[in-house]
């Protein structure tokens, strides 16, 4: 795992060398083992690379990496796990190799049959930039689901692109500009979506694209192009499903898993897992103490608070399989004292709040071990969420109801404040099952009724994804923006076109951000099995029927995980490692909150509603309303803003 950056100079001038070390040095994070640089003294192109060793150890597998042929140069970050598999074929060839890295066998690969014939062929996670000195043609490619981020955008006369934005922006004389219409849909999504990044003129390499672009079209960028697509592959996948029995599925999904997880572990430097206790880490964990000759290293951290403490889970599941278990009971001070690094960890405005934890088990990880696998990506393949089964069951309930009484019943409930929802329905709760006694009731009554709205399943299930208010917090933007409406493949089914719509946008945009960020700032690699191509191709030939399946969410992982682990140990409500927002901005974080969110400073950048999100504050605070995930938004944003004061 490793850090890139690079430039391309329109008018072939070279990078200054003293700007372009210091940019690279905000990447040691990401590789703290070596550094490198190379440039093409004529052509304006410049390449930088910090390296976290992790296969072949050696000077052979140091970046930036000419080819043996001298024609390609270069940088890359990620792990390519068919590598062995590729390496064979070039051996076959004749092709002679100086290390046994995964880079130099993508690179010959690569000077062998061409960028855009090699990408479809691996199995990894990767951003790339590969120079052409023959033609001079820069090329940008990043892995399928986006694991490895890539930013890149024009900027002062140069293509910039690099891992992070902070490297980028070192490049650079001036911050760019605060782009005001992506800001309003980070404020929906609580993460800033793809492609687009928070600074106008910067973009994400979209996943699973490639862009190739020379000097000359720098003063218009072509688009990149897609060299494999999610959708084209459920589609395929769904057209080309057999009949299953569930032991055939079962024992399908095991052993495809299995084999992932073995890919995975290879490595030259010490390799663990991230244990939550769930049923995504439980299994991966599973399936690696079943190939590993030694107890697998996991880790955990634990919070005090009632309600939000996995430590407990994660621990019994680590005593059955006969792990080498590390945990941390984390002080709500410790976890508190992570807030102000937030801003420097993510470079752009983030509000997924088990960003706090991700980022204290990486760094607890990351003290024995160079690698983690952890079990991102389950729900988005498997039916996780709990959203799936709410959209669907109460799509089916509203429906059933003529369309006037409805509207009524809509009005009904809004009609009602969340506060006096509350007091109302508090006399009854006793009365009822504990699956339906919810906290704040009133703020899912409304939320339903929200979800009630909606003119169709795909637009209910967006409804229920977003965390934000739903309320217009940024000035000068008329409309409030939605996230991409895209469209599913005819073949799938509600559940399935939910399922592919937050693998498209979710996945990436905040479960893959979130835990890449989290990791590589404490130099930690991790590595994901549920996105291997196999894996990927097999869940989507399975029914949804195999995932969901009656009030039971991901049934056939349930299954295989049930072939280790007693499901005693792991069946709970999903948790989603979270944090006690709520009662933090309350308490510990009220003060710093305060000041973040006073409606003179608000007023002062002239970005926000000053008076909306005091209204907002003051609700959460009177404990009318449970406004924490949208003040997270505001607050992250706000830390954000301070961070990067000049791009505003």
């Amino acid at each position: 795992m490793c850090g890139i950056l690079g430039a391309l100079r329109a008018d072939a001038r070279a990078v200054d060398s003293a700007t372009a070390a210091r940019a690279l040095d905000t990447l040691r994070h990401r590789g703290p083992d070596a550094h490198g640089h190379w440039q093409d003294d004529g052509a304006g192109l410049w390449l930088g690379h910090r390296r976290l060793a992790v296969i072949d150890l050696s000077e052979a597998g140091a970046q930036p990496m000419p080819s043996r042929d001298g024609r390609h140069v270069l940088v890359f970050n990620g792990e390519i796990y068919n590598f062995e598999t590729l390496r064979a074929a070039l051996v076959r060839d004749g092709v002679t190799l100086r290390g046994h890295s995964d880079t130099e066998v993508l690179l010959e690969t690569i000077a062998r049959d061409g960028l855009a014939a090699t990408l479809p062929r691996l199995n990894g996670m990767f951003a790339l930039a590969l120079w052409d000195r023959q033609t001079r043609s820069l090329q940008l490619a990043r892995d399928r689901f986006g694991e490895k981020p890539l930013y890149y955008g024009v900027l002062e006369g140069a293509l910039l692109f690099g891992s992070e934005l902070k490297a980028i922006l070192g490049l650079c004389t001036r911050t760019p500009a605060l782009d005001r219409t992506v800001l309003a849909a980070y404020f929906r999504r609580n993460y800033v979506p793809e492609p687009a990044s928070i600074f106008s003129g910067v973009a994400k390499l979209p996943a699973g694209h490639m862009l190739t672009v020379t000097r000359d079209e720098l003063s218009r960028l072509p688009a990149p192009q897609a060299y494999w697509s999610l959708s084209a592959e459920v589609e395929s996948a769904v057209q080309s499903r057999s009949a299953m029995t569930d032991a055939q599925a079962v024992t399908a999904v095991h052993d495809t898993l299995a084999r992932a997880v073995e890919l995975r572990m290879v490595a030259d430097v010490p390799l663990g897992a991230l244990l939550s206790g769930g049923i995504d880490s439980s299994l991966m964990v599973a399936l690696m103490q079943r190939a590993s000759r030694q107890p697998v290293r996991t880790f955990s951290i634990g919070f005090g608070e009632a309600g939000y403490d996995e430590a407990p889970h994660a621990r019994a599941v680590a005593r059955h399989l006969g792990t080498e278990h590390t945990e941390q009971r984390v002080s709500a001070a410790e976890a508190l004292a992570v807030i102000p690094r937030l801003a420097d960890i993510y470079d752009e405005p983030f509000a997924d709040s088990s960003q706090i934890p991700s980022v204290l088990v990486a760094a607890l990880a990351r003290r024995s071990v160079t690698t983690a696998i952890t079990g991102d990506g389950g729900d988005e393949l498997f039916g996780g969420y709990l959203r799936y089964g709410l959209a669907l069951k109460w799509w089916q309930h509203t429906r059933a109801l003529p369309a006037p009484l409805r509207t009524a019943l809509i009005k009904t409930i809004t009609h009602v404040a969340p506060a006096h929802w509350d007091r109302l329905l508090l006399g009854v709760a006793p009365l009822l099952p504990a699956r339906l006694r919810f906290g704040a009731p009133g703020d899912r009554l409304h939320k339903l009724a929200r979800l009630a709205a909606a003119p169709d399943i795909g637009a209910m299930h967006a409804a229920a994804a977003e965390l934000g208010s739903g309320v217009r917090l940024v000035l000068g933007v008329e409309a409030f923006q939605r996230g991409p409406q895209r469209v599913a493949p005819a073949a799938l089914d509600e559940a399935a076109a939910m399922m592919l719509a937050d693998a498209l946008d979710y996945l990436p945009g905040d479960i893959l951000t979130k835990i890449d960020r989290a990791a590589m700032a404490a130099s930690l690699e991790t590595r994901v099995p549920f996105l291997d191509n196999e894996v990927v191709a097999l869940a989507w030939r399975l029914p949804s029927h195999m995932k969901l399946r009656g009030q039971q969410s991901k049934w056939v992982l349930r299954e295989v995980l049930a072939r280790y682990v007693p499901p005693a140990l792991t069946e709970r409500a999903k948790a989603g490692f979270a944090v006690p927002l709520d009662a933090w901005l309350r308490g510990p974080l009220r003060e710093w909150a305060s000041d973040l969110l006073s409606v003179s400073r608000l007023k002062q950048a002239a970005l926000l509603d000053a008076h909306c999100v005091d209204h907002l504050w003051r609700e959460h605070l009177g404990g009318q309303r449970n406004h924490q995930h949208v003040l997270w938004a505001l607050l992250m944003f706000e830390c954000w803003r301070a961070r990067w004061s000049d791009a505003t």
